[in-house]
């Protein structure tokens, strides 16, 4: 019996999750995240496609999530149904500091105000897949939205069309003349 062709279907983050990004964070060229942002308020934070972290032979030597002596993401603890215990960041608080082998360092930035939820602990021991699966299994931290925010997170957030805007202007930019 022959199977139907299958269509490609859309990933579970295309079809759950709206694409938001920034652009440029914290006035460095190029560094742009990506919020995946559900239906139910959750924001996932990711590197966006652009990112010089993705760049072709990019490697990532470390992840640090300790931001400062007295503040490290890891320890972050959060229970309960409204999610108590959270961190509580704005919208310029770094989740990490990633380390490349060529010795460059960025910071992540959370671009969004809402309680941490949790960060991604799989990628401190397995730092290649931030660099194969960035808006999946290498995502960077889950912060959830205050709920009387959570309609305005998305305020100075450039939705997928404008981003892919920004990259074809850069890409003009960059060609000789």
């Amino acid at each position: 019996m022959e199977t139907p062709e299958r269509r490609d279907a859309p990933s579970v983050t295309d079809r759950y999750y709206t694409r938001w990004y920034k652009t440029d964070v914290k006035g460095k060229p190029r560094e742009d995240h990506c919020i995946l942002q559900h239906s139910n308020r959750i924001c996932v934070i990711t590197l966006a496609e652009s990112h010089p972290i993705l760049q072709k032979g990019r490697a990532v030597k470390s992840i640090n999530y300790q931001i400062s002596a007295g503040c490290s993401r890891l320890n972050n603890k959060v229970s309960g149904k409204s999610k108590r215990g959270g961190q509580f960041l704005t919208e310029l608080a770094p989740l990490c500091r990633i380390t490349c082998t060529d010795g460059v360092e960025y910071t992540i930035y959370s671009c969004i105000r809402g309680r941490l939820l949790e960060v991604n602990e799989d990628i401190l021991a397995q730092p290649s897949i931030l660099l194969e699966k960035p808006s999946t299994e290498g995502y960077i931290a889950v912060i959830l939205p205050k709920f009387d925010e959570s309609k305005r997170v998305t305020e100075g957030l450039l939705s997928r069309a404008e981003y892919e805007d920004v990259i074809s202007k850069r890409a003009t930019q960059q060609e000789p003349c």
